[in-house]
């Protein structure tokens, strides 16, 4: 691994899903001042901060109760340098983490996203996705509320422009993920086209129904072994098959068009991790299924095949910045 890449760490998620057969694997001046005000005496789009630290100049830090999630989930907003200072509105970008019990909202964090985003003019947004939430609202839970897409569209997006200085529209802002987070960040451009201008996918999956569903199954199968208590996102022993088709991004391609498309995945998982080689074989077979789709239709978009196996490479982070701020609205 090079000094560029992060891997998360999934040993305690394979654990958790130890029993499971191989074939299964994969894995928002004044405006602002009245917002903020109201969300301190509860009036918060569904959500109620009981957490907050605001201490530190860039990145802020709020945790909230909401009848979606059955837990108190948390969210870090960084803000770009000069915000407190400058008065300019500002591009979100929505930073989707991946799955497993030790990734969080301050999984960039610990990777280097301040250093990452230092000088560039956008906000960040990190929020708490579950550790295999699949950033759905599952078909089943025996954990209670596990309702991680009401509480990201329908509750933090809406919060976030009521409460910082941000562009509330299509040209205002992105969302991007790694792993199990680069899959949300497809799913919620294609289901909630408005929203997002941009859309990229590091190392996340495409494709749920290829090789016999094993994208599906396995969110299926993770889900139920850490996050639902042996609920599913998607059902079984039959799919709820307008769920998948409704989230699956090969199955919504006309979703991308006028989009700002980028897609990474790595070619050559670690040859003594079964675990790597199972899952990034996936996620690069589906995107390239994906990217054919997407030319096929006359849908611009950008993708790297990198070396190496199922990492975060903060280079090609970087470089996806770059092209998000690109596309959005200027500070």
């Amino acid at each position: 691994m090079s000094a560029h890449e992060h891997r998360p760490t999934r040993r305690s998620l394979i654990r958790a899903a130890g029993g499971l057969s191989a074939a299964m694997a994969l894995g928002a001046g004044s405006v602002l001042a009245t917002a903020t005000a109201a969300s301190a005496a509860g009036d918060g789009f569904g959500l109620r901060i009981v957490d907050r630290n605001e201490g530190d100049p860039r990145m802020r830090y709020y945790r909230f109760a909401t009848d979606a999630v059955g837990w108190n989930p948390a969210v870090n907003v960084l803000l770009p340098d000069g915000y407190h200072t400058d008065g300019r509105r500002y591009p979100v970008l929505y930073l989707l983490h991946g799955g497993g019990t030790d990734q969080d909202f301050i999984t960039f964090d610990r990777a280097g996203i301040r250093a990452w985003t230092a000088g560039r003019p956008v906000i960040v947004v990190m929020p708490d996705g579950g550790h295999a939430g699949w950033y759905s609202n599952p078909v089943s839970s025996n954990a209670g509320p596990r309702n991680w897409e009401t509480f990201h569209i329908a509750q933090l997006l809406p919060w976030i422009d009521a409460n910082f200085r941000t562009y509330a529209e299509y040209d205002g802002r992105a969302v991007a993920g790694f792993s199990m987070g680069g899959f949300g960040a497809l799913k919620y451009a294609a289901k909630y086209y408005g929203h997002f201008a941009s859309v990229s996918a590091h190392s996340g999956p495409a494709s749920l129904r290829r090789d016999a569903g094993l994208v599906g199954h396995w969110a299926n199968a993770s889900s139920a072994a850490v996050e639902l208590a042996g609920g599913t996102v998607y059902g079984v022993p039959l799919w709820d098959e307008a769920r998948v088709s409704a989230d699956n991004p090969v199955e919504r391609i006309e979703s991308y068009r006028n989009k700002r498309v980028f897609l990474v995945a790595g070619t050559s998982p670690d040859p003594v991790n079964w675990f790597d080689q199972v899952n990034e074989n996936q996620v690069l077979a589906g995107q390239r299924e994906f990217r054919a789709l997407l030319g096929a239709a006359g849908i611009p978009h950008e993708w790297h095949e990198e070396p190496g196996g199922h990492v975060f490479r903060d280079y090609m982070f970087q470089r996806d910045l770059d092209g998000i701020i690109a596309r959005l609205r200027k500070a």
